[in-house]
């Protein structure tokens, strides 16, 4: 399976994945747990540049997090799967759909087609959208804040709005899970669902 998490930063994805994938493993299956951008020595140096670098328009934003997801596609996540190992991955191409397709203004369908384009069509089997309200994953942020972070509130409701509208077209995939809930609930609830299938 191809399992990704979403959410607004703050929302708890890097925990719940962590969780997720011990659970699985506990059950004999091979986990690759990753993140975007990341994932690949490539990936983290994009990752590096577009959250600590200086200004990045949108369109770069959305072509440097394109780059990244091939070369993460290619590398690591397609052959993952391809030897039946499962993917958990901390952040997709939904992602980029919310924050630079929808909330930056470039397109939902233009950022997806960019998208879609450069990992050959990969979509996950699940994804995971945990939500949480704006002020709640401000006050879980810490202060050494990345250049996404520190994005106002308005931006931050712009992609939890994206997100919303992304589970609303691709409710076969999504499961939307409160993401206030107590991190081991939440991970019964989701290792639940993908067990089940649900």
């Amino acid at each position: 399976m191809f399992i990704t998490l979403e959410g607004l930063d703050g929302s708890g994805k890097t925990t719940q994945a962590t969780l997720l994938g011990a659970r699985l493993e506990a059950d004999g299956a091979e986990v690759r747990l990753t993140r975007e951008p990341g994932g690949t020595h490539l990936g983290e140096e994009i990752r590096n540049l577009v959250l600590h670098g200086g200004d990045v328009t949108p369109w770069a934003e959305a072509a440097l997090y394109a780059a990244a997801r091939a070369q993460h596609v290619e590398e690591l996540i397609r052959p993952a799967l391809e030897r039946g190992a499962t993917v958990i991955c901390d952040r997709y191409l939904d992602s980029s759909v919310a924050y630079q397709g929808i909330a930056r203004g470039l397109g939902l369908e233009r950022v997806l087609d960019l998208n879609l384009t450069v990992v050959g069509g990969l979509l996950p089997d699940r994804t995971i959208l945990l939500e949480i309200g704006v002020g709640d994953a401000v006050a879980r942020m810490g202060r050494d804040l990345d250049r996404i972070e520190r994005e106002g509130d308005d931006f931050r409701m712009r992609v939890a709005a994206a997100y919303r509208d992304l589970a609303q077209r691709f409710p076969e995939r999504y499961l939307i899970v409160d993401g206030t809930a107590p991190p081991e609930a939440i991970a019964q609830e989701i290792y639940g669902a993908i067990r089940s299938g649900s």
